[in-house]
C-alpha cells in the first residue's frame, strides 16, 4: 500500500505534464507523475519522435525525441516520484484528498493536474475500404523512422501543421515528395506554408483520395486515385509511400466517468486551469478555453498557472515563491 500523500499528482507524462512536474518541484511541492506508457514523453515521443518542433522558445527547431531528453534532464534536477506503465481508472474525493485508483496501486493526493494530451486516441484513417496489408509498408499513419522514407517517392495527405511539416522534412530524404490537400489553403502556420511554397514539394490541390491499392506491375508501390473537389476529374499517381496525416480521434469516455465538465472531447477550464472539480486542474491539448492554442509552448505556460493556483488553494498562508535562479545558486 502506498501511504504517501502528494500535494499534486499529474496524470500524463508528456511534455506538458513533465514541465508541470518540474515546476511543482521548484515550488517545493510533493509531486507524483503518472504515465500509462513505459516511458515519459507522451504522444510526441510515441507518434512523431523524429518530427521537428518549431514553437518552443529559444529552440529554433528540435525533434520530439530530443525535446523529451531535455525535459527529462530538467526534471532530474528536481526529481519527483514517477509511476510508469500506470493507468488511472478513477478519481474519487474522500475528505480533503483525491484517491486515484490505478492498475497498480492507490495514490492519494491533495490536487490533480490532468495532462493527457489527446487522451485515448486513434489516427483519422481513410474513410473507404482498402487492403489492410497496405499498412504493413506502403500506407502509414505515423513516421516511426524517417529513414524508411529515404530515396522513396512519398505522398503526404493533409493540410494542417503536422502534414506540412512532415512534407517539408521528408522532402529532405525522399526522392520526390507530394502533398495532397482538399483545399487551396492550408491550416498551418504561415512560416511553414512559406517553407512549403519555397520547397520542391509538389502540391496537389484541391484533391481528395478516392482509392488506394497495390500497383499492378510492382507490389512494392501503391496507386493512389485522386478526385478534384467539385469536379468529376480523376487522376492516379504512383508512389512508394503514402503518409496520411488527418489528425486524431480522441475518446473522452474516461473523463466523463470522472464527472469532469467537457466541451466536446475537451475539458473546460478557467483562466487558472481549474475544472469543475475542487483542486482538479487540466492543461495541454486536452483543455479548451477562449483563445486556446494547441501548441506545446502554450502547454508549457499552462502548467505553472495550474501549479500556482493549486499551491494557493492548498497553502493560502504560505509564501512559496522563490525565483529559480536563487534555488540553483545556493
Amino acid at each position: 500500500m502506498n501511504d504517501k500523500i502528494y500535494d499534486i499528482s499529474i496524470i500524463g507524462g508528456g511534455p506538458a505534464g513533465m514541465f508541470a512536474a518540474y515546476f511543482a518541484r521548484l515550488r517545493n511541492l510533493k509531486v507524483s507523475l503518472i504515465e500509462s506508457l513505459p516511458k515519459l514523453g507522451g504522444q510526441p515521443e510515441t507518434l512523431y519522435a523524429q518530427k521537428h518542433i518549431y514553437d518552443v522558445a529559444a529552440l529554433p527547431k528540435i525533434s520530439a525525441t530530443d525535446l523529451v531528453k531535455q525535459l527529462n534532464a530538467q526534471l532530474s534536477l528536481m526529481n519527483c516520484d514517477q509511476y510508469l506503465n500506470t493507468s488511472v481508472s478513477s478519481i474519487v474525493r474522500k475528505d480533503d484528498l483525491w484517491v486515484l485508483t490505478t492498475n497498480k496501486e492507490t495514490i492519494y493526493t491533495k490536487a490533480v493536474i490532468i495532462a493527457i494530451g489527446n487522451g485515448s486516441f486513434q489516427p483519422r484513417k481513410l474513410t473507404f475500404d482498402y487492403d489492410p496489408t497496405l499498412e504493413k509498408q506502403q500506407l502509414n499513419y505515423f513516421v516511426n523512422n524517417i529513414e524508411d522514407f529515404a530515396d522513396k517517392d512519398v505522398v503526404v495527405a493533409g493540410g494542417g501543421d503536422s502534414a506540412i511539416d512532415w512534407a517539408i522534412d521528408l522532402n529532405q530524404v525522399a526522392k520526390k515528395t507530394s502533398l495532397i490537400h482538399r483545399r487551396n489553403r492550408y491550416r498551418a502556420m504561415e512560416s511553414s506554408v512559406k517553407k512549403l511554397n519555397d520547397s520542391t514539394v509538389q502540391q496537389l490541390n484541391p484533391y481528395i483520395i478516392k482509392n488506394i491499392g497495390f500497383n499492378q506491375t510492382d507490389h512494392d508501390k501503391i496507386d493512389i486515385t485522386l478526385k478534384m473537389i467539385k469536379s468529376d476529374e480523376l487522376k492516379t499517381i504512383t508512389a512508394d509511400k503514402l503518409l496520411v496525416n488527418y489528425g486524431f480521434v480522441s475518446d473522452s469516455k474516461i473523463l466523463r466517468d470522472w464527472n469532469i465538465d467537457l466541451q466536446g472531447p475537451f475539458i473546460k477550464v478557467t483562466q487558472e486551469m481549474e475544472t469543475n472539480l475542487p483542486n482538479v486542474f487540466a492543461i495541454g491539448d486536452i483543455v479548451t478555453y477562449p483563445g486556446k492554442l494547441q501548441l506545446i509552448a502554450t502547454a508549457f505556460a499552462e502548467g505553472p498557472i495550474a501549479v500556482t493556483k493549486a499551491l494557493r488553494n492548498l497553502y493560502p498562508d504560505k509564501d512559496f515563491f522563490e525565483h529559480s535562479t536563487s534555488i540553483f545558486e545556493k
